[in-house]
Parts: structure tokens; sequence; C-alpha cells
């Protein structure tokens, strides 16, 4: 494909985002997600998912670009990929890959201390079952043992009776913070979508001057732990969550609020704008 004047660099939720909530089915995106493809664009996958569970949907979705994992805990990076040597990229397996989150381990003992502390019963990924994680997100059995292998991230069922703000300062008080997804809360170090995300975009600016290109990002979430990617983007765009509501908490200028819930708002959404670059 001949280059054009401009790339599009398209980052995106997954689970209740380009795949349904309940299904995981991402069927309702197909049109754009050809349209992507047609246009020569960079879709980015960027998810609280684990680089296990990603790595056979970008297979599905025959990609072969960065992917950012666990609440952006890595940068995954195929070999190869830019013309130029990447920052703090130590190799691994097919990829360059950035670490910026907190190892597991740590998040496992500062969960059961954060717990301990205020007296609440902080159950995260690691104290399940896996029958218990395939319950609580409906994911198949070998889907939930990828699901579970974390590396920098904990997913933590949400009780009754929980304060926000508690749970904040005792994660603070041990360098770590919180964020909601869709599901769960999540226990983490200083990473987070945003900062995983301009680190990529950074690179892409970096190729796209290399060939006389301007780059256009355009990031795509449902809830809390989406926003600081929607913030580093030159089009934020918010679907709904299964009941039709938009995440009130997710404020961001030049926000686009797609019409649709899940893929259907991801699918409506770029075919509109991607009309438009």
């Amino acid at each position: 494909m001949p280059l054009t004047k401009t790339h599009i660099l398209i980052l995106t939720d997954l689970d209740g985002t380009l795949l349904d909530a309940t299904t995981y089915s991402y069927e309702a995106a197909t049109d754009a997600l050809s349209a992507i493809q047609t246009l020569g664009a960079s879709l980015v996958l960027v998810s609280s998912k684990t680089r296990s569970e990603m790595e056979p949907l970008r297979r599905r979705l025959s990609n072969h670009h960065p992917f950012i994992v666990e609440n952006g805990g890595a940068l995954c990076i195929p070999k190869g990929y830019f013309p130029f040597p990447l920052e703090q990229a130590a190799p691994g397996g097919d990829y360059e890959v950035v670490e910026i989150g907190t190892p597991y381990v740590r998040l496992r003992t500062a969960l059961k201390e954060i717990g301990r502390d205020l007296g609440y019963r902080l159950r995260g990924f690691g104290d399940l079952s896996l029958e218990e994680v395939s319950a609580l997100t409906g994911l198949s059995p070998a889907e939930t043992l990828l699901a579970t292998q974390r590396e920098y991230d904990e997913p933590v069922v949400v009780e009754n009776g929980m304060v926000w703000s508690r749970l904040s300062a005792a994660a603070a008080t041990r360098g770590l913070r919180w964020t909601r997804g869709g599901r769960f809360y999540h226990l983490m170090g200083e990473n987070g979508k945003g900062v995983a995300s301009r680190r990529l975009i950074a690179w892409y600016e970096r190729r796209a001057q290399q060939e006389g290109r301007a780059l256009i990002t355009v990031g795509i979430g449902d809830s809390l732990n989406d926003l600081p990617m929607l913030e580093t983007v030159n089009y934020p765009v918010l679907v709904r969550k299964p009941d039709g509501s938009y995440d009130p908490e997710v404020q961001c200028p030049h926000l686009t609020r797609a019409e649709g819930v899940g893929p259907v708002g991801w699918n409506r959404s770029l075919m509109d704008l991607l009309q438009t670059l």
C-alpha cells in the first residue's frame, strides 16, 4: 500500500469495548476492523488482560502490532517493528518488552496487608480457585487459566462496604494505587494505560517523522481505567456499558460518546471517524 500523508494509530480497550462484555465476541466490530486493515492503520490492544490472554486474540484478529498488557504493566513490541532501538526494552520471546509495572508478588503481599489493616475481605485472583475466576468472568476453563497468569496487575473482587478513599490511601502508602475496570478493582504500581500509551505513541511519532508523515491517534474505552489512555490521544471515544450508560467518571476534552454498547459503539464510532480522517 502506498504511503499516505498521515498514519492512524488506534488504541483500544478490550473487554466491554472491542469485545462484548458477556460473550467476548468482536463480531459486531468486523466492519471497522476491515476498514482499519484497508487503511493500513495500526490497531493497538490495550487491556487489563495478561500477555497469555492477548496473544491468541491477536492471532484471531491477524494483529501484528504492539500491545499493552495488564493496565500498562508492560509494552510488548514485535521484534523489528520500529526501525530504531527502544529505550528500556528487553528481549522476551518474539517481542521486545518494556516493563513498567510492579512485580505481581509485591502486589499480592500488599493486598494482604491492606485487607488486614482496613478489615476488608480483599480477594484477588491469587486467592480464588480457577472455578471461582471462571464464574466471575464468564471465561472458559482454558481462558481462565490464561487470565490468572498475571505479572503486573491484581484484579480484586469488589465487596459491599469498601470505601474507595481508604483503599486508595492504603495503597498510596505502599507506593501503589487502584483503578477500576468493568468488573474488578485493580491493584497496581505507578503504571497505567496512559503511561504505556504515551511511551508507545512517542515511538510511532518518531517513525512517522522519519517517513515524512503526520500521526493521528484515536483511543476507545468504556471504564475509568481507560481514562489515562483516552487523555493521550487526539480523538478519545467512550462506548456505552452493557446497561446503556456511559461511565460518569470518564471525562476529558473532546470526548466522543459512541452510540452503542461495547463493540456496536466501537464499530459505529470508528466507521464514522475513519471517513473524516
